[in-house]
């Protein structure tokens, strides 16, 4: 039986398909095999968003080729954004690649790969929309979370992004199909459903001329076995009334909102085709931390935009230090071809991009430093992840998976990853938080 592996680059929303891709193989008979280094085929799920991701996905398919022939691997499958959007450059430049597949012929993963091990190789590329939205997934990542992805695409069309022309349009899935996809998974023992999207806030405009993201939201909290439901990806202008007050009235959804806001000056917000001033995102904040008490905002931003002034920087530093955002994440802009900002003849240099990026994290640190010490004394819930140096490591609900904190905890009972326990809070480390757990039983 052959043997695949995959290692999957980028987004959770790049991740779900890959999950599908394994589903697919599973289903043809061929083994799935977590260790690449003993498959005789390996997908890499590529990245193509902004420059450092795209060099991580480059590197890693020429690690692969260079392995190809030493062991068992015969066939390197590359998939994901980078393989839709750099198509003949990859076909040309790796011919190491046995397989390059586009998004839109992911569902001909099988074949394709059959064909590669016969000696053939196989370039497939195919309409965006081909893309399916649904089907049975392995998931990729620890099995009591999941990521649910709600809408593929975006219509932003945000300056910087090339998002659109490597995903196309925005497109919702029916609220049936998400709805039986938790179901599936919950009903396997996930417990946790993060429900993700190039912009969550907008899932249902274009098939049900409104947006439906409050009744999704409410839909997935009726399912039983469902623990935890957290919303990633909300731009700040779909931050409705009706929404916020879903989140904080359904006991299920985490008070946790992922909030991109990516600057604070008017002018580079609007340069970047993005709504809103530093002024407009703080009423949004307001509105959000009123509504829904003790909710933690994650955001991110990009500093070094084309033509950013230091009178831009200094209000994107001010939103900073205003906002006091708890979880804080800023990158260095990334030219990209073929966007609007990408073919601006006012690029900043690279290292001042570096610099400020730099500098914004330097100013969040004693924020989220700040917000850590804060948790002190209080009792928190904690989905149990696994142990490290004899402690018991796990996520809060204020922890979103794979970016956010830990927290660290000993004592009580034995328990498993995928268990949820109350720890009280005693300290922190760094940005993480140290405990003791309670002395109950598990929730």
């Amino acid at each position: 039986m052959v043997k695949v592996g995959m290692v999957s680059l980028g987004c959770s929303k790049n991740q779900v398909d890959g999950e599908r891709l394994l589903a697919m193989l599973r289903r043809e008979g061929y083994e799935l095999c977590a260790d690449p280094a003993r498959c005789q085929v390996v997908i890499l799920n590529t990245c193509g968003f902004i420059e450092d991701a795209k060099q991580e996905s480059i590197d890693t398919i020429l690690e692969f080729a260079q392995e190809k022939g030493r062991g068992a691997l015969r066939c390197i499958v590359v998939t994901g954004c980078l393989a839709e959007r750099y198509r003949e450059e990859l076909a040309r430049e790796i011919p190491e690649a046995d397989v390059v597949l586009g998004i839109g012929k992911n569902h001909e993963i099988a074949s394709a790969i059959a064909k590669a091990l016969r000696g053939e190789r196989v370039l497939a590329f195919g309409p965006k929309e081909d893309l399916s939205l649904e089907g049975e997934r392995v998931l990729a990542n620890p099995p009591y979370f999941a990521y649910i992805k709600v809408a593929e695409g975006c219509d932003n069309r945000c300056s910087y992004c090339a998002i659109p022309l490597i995903r196309g349009g925005f497109r919702s899935r029916p609220m049936e199909s998400v709805l039986a996809e938790v179901r599936a998974l919950a009903a396997q023992g996930v417990r946790e459903m993060n429900l993700v999207a190039q912009d969550t806030s907008r899932y249902g405009l274009d098939l049900y001329g409104e947006y439906k993201l409050p009744e999704l939201i409410q839909e997935v909290c009726k399912i039983e076995g469902v623990h935890w439901v957290r919303i990633l990806y909300c731009y700040p202008e779909r931050m409705t009334d009706e929404l916020i007050a879903v989140m904080a009235r359904e006991p299920k959804v985490v008070k946790y909102i992922d909030l991109p806001v990516q600057h604070g000056s008017g002018k580079v917000l609007r340069e970047m085709n993005r709504k809103g001033d530093k002024d407009s995102i703080l009423e949004v904040l307001r509105r959000i931390r009123e509504g829904i008490p003790g909710v933690v905002v994650r955001t991110t931003m990009i500093a070094g935009f084309p033509g950013e002034t230091e009178e831009d920087f200094e209000e994107l530093q001010a939103l900073v230090r205003e906002a006091k955002f708890e979880r804080l994440g800023c990158f260095a802009y990334s030219q990209e071809e073929d966007t609007p900002a990408g073919e601006r003849e006012d690029q900043l240099p690279e290292e001042l991009r570096r610099r400020r990026a730099d500098l914004i994290m330097e100013q969040q640190a004693p924020i989220a430093f700040a917000f850590a010490r804060s948790c002190v004394g209080k009792k928190m819930e904690v989905l149990v992840e696994g142990t490290e140096d004899g402690r018991y490591y796990g996520r809060s609900a204020m922890d979103a998976p794979d970016i956010d904190t830990k927290v660290y905890f000993a004592g009580g009972e034995k328990c498993a990853p995928g268990e949820f326990v109350r720890v009280r809070i005693t300290g922190t480390e760094g940005y993480d938080l140290l405990g003791e757990r309670e002395e109950e039983e598990g929730i």
